[in-house]
């Protein structure tokens, strides 16, 4: 009886991280447009949240040099199976457990 015990004491805790490990959160990424911040380029000191005209001097408000550099190097992986889960790195899809590729964007 105790060893039964310590069966079923050793199966319980298998299933239990086995339960736990799997990463059921889908990866979620930001949109450009949320992120991005403009700048003008002759005046650094102004800035905006969404594009449009320099206050100072009328000059259309340009993506800042790090939001052009990130979108330069963000990547995005989607699930050929299943292209509504996405993530920011390469892994298996939640839904179906294929690998994730990469996604061409247009930059």
């Amino acid at each position: 009886m105790k060893s039964i015990k310590m069966l079923m004491m050793a199966v319980l805790t298998i299933l239990s991280f086995t339960v736990f490990a799997q990463d059921s959160t889908k990866h979620k990424i930001k949109t450009q447009k949320d992120s991005v911040t403009y700048t003008c380029p002759m005046h650094s000191d102004v800035v905006s949240n969404k594009p449009g005209k320099c206050p100072k001097c009328g000059m259309s408000l340009t993506a800042s040099k790090k939001e052009q550099m990130k979108m330069e190097v963000m990547k995005i992986y989607t699930c050929p199976m299943h292209p509504d889960v996405t993530s920011d790195k390469p892994g298996k899809c939640s839904k179906c457990r294929m690998d994730l590729v990469e996604k061409k964007t247009t930059n």
